[in-house]
């Protein structure tokens, strides 16, 4: 049973080249003799970037993550480094070959904790900022997680998984020495059995360990069958830790509780008791309220998370954002006992924003993000101490570098890509709003320019939708814009009703009406597009993925007016979605608010398949072999339905692949190169459009 780790993967839902495929449809590499200054996919595993940045208690020095795609593994490589403020300087923290992770300061900042391997084997790592020297905690069977800090600094609290005896009906035969029977019987008995990027699940959950500074042996605090996560010191003898503990946590996915355990008794006091989730817990620097985040469950398909603040007891509870349009995230205690940071989707920004006791809001800094490579998701990080403030700042024309907010100016420390500059000619973006034709409603939107633009109407056009659905796009950078923008696509994409970051109202319009109307507000964009001479109106082409593949599936259903389409990861067919994805209860509880044998009709209207006699559009579907999000079998039903009806289709498969397609560089390019390739095959430049190519040579 793995609820507490559910629990955390779906709200991030709330809501990324070689490989083998049956048929590979790969563009032909460009030649950069006529283009050296081309964005190709050689060229993206030299973008950077800074996450993950950790303020020292003093506000003196910073430590962040600086990464870069390695092309010998095929990964991303994250090397810690450290900003020293007064001394104005940024170097590695560690040597070239040691590896940390969670890095936390203790509260005095003389030391740090984070996390590691030896031998393949997680390990607990302590490390003496004055002499730089470093010692192995604690080592593992299995992986840690969330350490924290006690406020004396002389215990650690963290969380493990703690594996449980598998369900078993029979006792099988011993084999012979030497023979090679097949394996045993796998019985399942757990609602969720299998999670994207995780594979099918061991039985277990996940426990809350201390252990003493100074070393010795861990103890383990809890032993629930649903486990608890997100521990967080009190005081220095209690620990809060979330959780749902009852007896069928699974069938309310969302559902958790602040509990309070003394870490001598281990007893376990219940906060929170709301029909909702309550999560993120703080603790005020002293000791005197809790601030966590949360929501009534309503049952809606999305739900906004307001900042609740009650005493150390659990009394006097109140929310300090009622009357604040934005959903919260990542709070944290601004030094004092006077405000609450937290991180907010506003419109296309990500914003760092302060919350008064009272409930009194003020923007911070407004160009937070620039940490999601691929696709132009709203997504960074910050830190505050002492006054100081230090985050990934968002630029739309280059990867996240490390900010600094100090004494009210900001600081940029790092310029990860300036070398990049000189070697690559990136497509500008605009930033533009159109009103839907369906009711009117102000839709935003962005257009990547490929080298040499014009508005003479010749210019293909790639429309790239966002998943989640509720999730937001923004003015970040995005390897895949990129790359269709320098194939010389006019590259659109939009925020359309059901995204984060235009208040609730705006994002439950979707709301069992999934897909809908967003499909009008999408066309809009391409319509106003068109009529500016931007893009010809022959040569258009739509892809994306998760729920933009989702919106992609749908349009070419109601819609012959794309050349091509790429529906990537989609879902195809609600009713197996709710009962055989990794998140099922949620799909079938918040999304659909039925079971499929409830309303069958229902469900079939909102699926893509219900469209797919009218498609007539070139598709190209792509899955990875491992998603089980949107698992594979959704791809496959809509390939194969098209494949009957004689419209021209494949199916791309990504061998190892989750959900988060392009995670690793090889895939990412391997995603964005097949795309390419198949819409290549239908991109007819008109006689005019030809013509017109040819003036401007």
């Amino acid at each position: 049973m793995m609820h507490t780790k559910l629990i955390t993967l779906i709200k991030l839902l709330l809501f990324v080249s070689s490989f083998s495929t049956s048929v590979t449809v790969l563009a032909e590499e460009p030649s950069n003799l006529k283009d050296p200054k081309k964005f190709t996919a050689e060229k993206v595993y030299d973008l950077e970037y800074a996450a993950a940045p950790v303020v020292s208690p003093d506000g003196n020095k910073v430590i962040y993550s600086r990464r870069h795609f390695d092309k010998f593994t095929d990964s991303v490589v994250s090397k810690s480094w450290m900003i020293d403020l007064r001394r104005g300087t940024d170097r590695p923290l560690f040597g070239a070959t040691e590896s940390a992770g969670s890095i936390q300061w203790s509260p005095n900042g003389d030391r740090i904790l984070y996390t590691s391997s030896v031998d393949g084997n997680p390990t607990l790592n302590i490390r003496f900022m004055d002499s730089g020297e470093s010692f192995v905690l604690a080592r593992f069977e299995q992986s840690i997680n969330s350490p924290r800090w006690s406020p004396n600094g002389k215990k650690i609290a963290f969380t493990m998984f703690v594996p449980e005896t598998s369900t078993s009906f029979a006792k099988p035969l011993a084999a012979p020495e030497g023979a090679q029977w097949a394996a045993p019987a796998n019985v399942i008995d757990d609602l969720v059995f299998r999670f994207d990027g995780r594979g099918y699940l061991k039985k277990g959950s996940q426990q809350v360990f201390v252990i003493g500074a100074q070393g010795g042996s861990s103890v383990q605090l809890t032993d629930s069958d649903n486990g608890f996560g997100n521990p967080q010191w009190l005081d220095d003898s209690t620990l809060l830790v979330e959780g749902h503990d009852v007896e069928s946590p699974e069938l309310d996915p969302i559902e958790s509780e602040i509990y309070k355990i003394d870490i001598s008794s281990k007893e376990r006091t219940a906060l929170t008791e709301r029909d909702g989730p309550d999560y993120s817990a703080i603790v005020s620097p002293n000791g005197k309220m809790i601030a966590y985040l949360g929501y009534d469950d309503k049952l809606k398909a999305y739900q906004q998370t307001d900042l609740y603040l009650m005493d150390a007891d659990g009394s006097n509870v109140r929310n300090l954002t009622a009357d604040y349009d934005k959903s919260i995230g990542g709070i944290s205690w601004g030094g004092s006992n006077g405000a609450i940071y937290a991180q907010v989707n506003v419109e296309g920004h990500v914003e760092i924003i302060s919350i008064s006791l009272s409930g009194n809001v003020k923007t911070i800094v407004k160009d937070v993000g620039g940490i999601s490579i691929g696709r132009p998701y709203a997504s960074g990080n910050y830190s505050v101490a002492k006054g100081v403030l230090a985050y990934t700042q968002a630029d739309v024309s280059k990867p996240a570098d490390l900010a600094v907010l100090k004494s009210g100016k900001v600081k940029t420390w790092t310029r990860l890509n300036d070398d990049l500059f000189d070697q690559v000619d990136f497509a500008p973006v605009e930033e533009f709003t159109v009103e839907s034709s369906y009711d009117g409603k102000k839709i935003q939107a962005w257009v990547a320019l490929p080298k040499g633009f014009r508005a003479d109407g010749s210019f293909p056009m790639i429309l790239e939708i966002h998943g989640g659905p509720f999730a937001m796009y923004g003015s970040f950078f995005a390897a895949e814009i990129q790359r269709f923008a320098a194939e010389g696509y006019v590259t659109v994409y939009v925020n359309p009703r059901g995204s984060t970051g235009y208040g609730e109202e705006f994002a439950q319009l979707i709301d069992k009406a999934y897909p809908s109307f967003d499909h009008d507000d999408l066309m809009s964009v391409v319509d106003d597009l068109v009529q500016r001479n931007y893009v010809s109106k022959d040569r258009l082409f739509i892809t994306g993925g998760s729920g933009g593949g989702v919106l992609t599936a749908w349009a070419v259903g109601k819609t012959d007016r794309f050349a091509a389409a790429a529906t990537i990861k989609p879902v195809i067919n609600w009713t197996t979605m709710a009962l055989a994805a990794d998140i099922s209860k949620y799909v079938s509880r918040h999304w659909m608010g039925m079971q499929p044998w409830e309303d069958p009709e229902f469900y079939w209207k909102q699926s893509p398949l219900s469209l797919v006699g009218n498609v007539t559009t070139p598709t190209m579907v792509m899955v990875g072999e491992e998603d089980w999000r949107t698992p594979a079998w959704e791809a496959e039903q809509y390939y194969t339905a098209l494949k009957v009806r004689e419209v021209d289709t494949v199916l791309v498969r990504i061998p190892g692949a989750s959900h988060s397609i392009a995670s690793r560089p090889s895939r990412l390019n391997a995603k964005v190169d097949n795309i390419l390739g198949w819409f290549a095959k239908y991109d007819e430049p008109t006689e005019a459009d030809a013509e017109s190519n040819a003036n401007s040579d």
